[in-house]
């Protein structure tokens, strides 16, 4: 089982940057694709960025292509997204999640993932 925490967000000025961190305590964070999902107050939650097990395959919304880069560090256990040139609809409360089963390639589709973290807000402001 993992056990996900995210890190990082915050309030930031329209243009600013951000980097939020999910930290994994399972053993099997290795072996599990990992994915970044956002949701705004009164939207459904949406796709945002994700990684294969080794960081050598990554997908991303098109909303956030060019600007955000998803990376992971599989000696400390997390993954990372990096978010520049926000912009006030990036606003949105974000989590990671993990799909385990043994080095599944990353998906799109929130009910492919397993775990949840509890998610941290990013507030940006125009």
């Amino acid at each position: 089982q993992e056990h996900l925490v995210e890190s990082g967000g915050g309030l930031v000025q329209a243009g600013g940057s951000l980097r939020l961190s999910c930290a994994a305590s399972g053993r099997t964070f290795r072996s599990a694709a990992m994915g970044w999902f956002r949701q705004a107050p009164g939207k459904e939650r949406e796709f945002v960025a994700a990684i294969s097990w080794s960081g050598g395959t990554t997908y991303y919304a098109d909303s956030v292509k060019g600007r955000f880069t998803i990376s992971r560090d599989n000696a400390k256990n997390t993954v990372y997204l990096q978010i520049n040139s926000l912009k006030p609809e990036d606003t949105a409360v974000y989590y990671c999640a993990s799909r385990n089963g043994g080095l599944l390639m990353p998906s799109i589709r929130p009910l492919s993932y397993d775990y949840w973290g509890q998610g941290t807000q990013v507030t940006v402001s125009s």
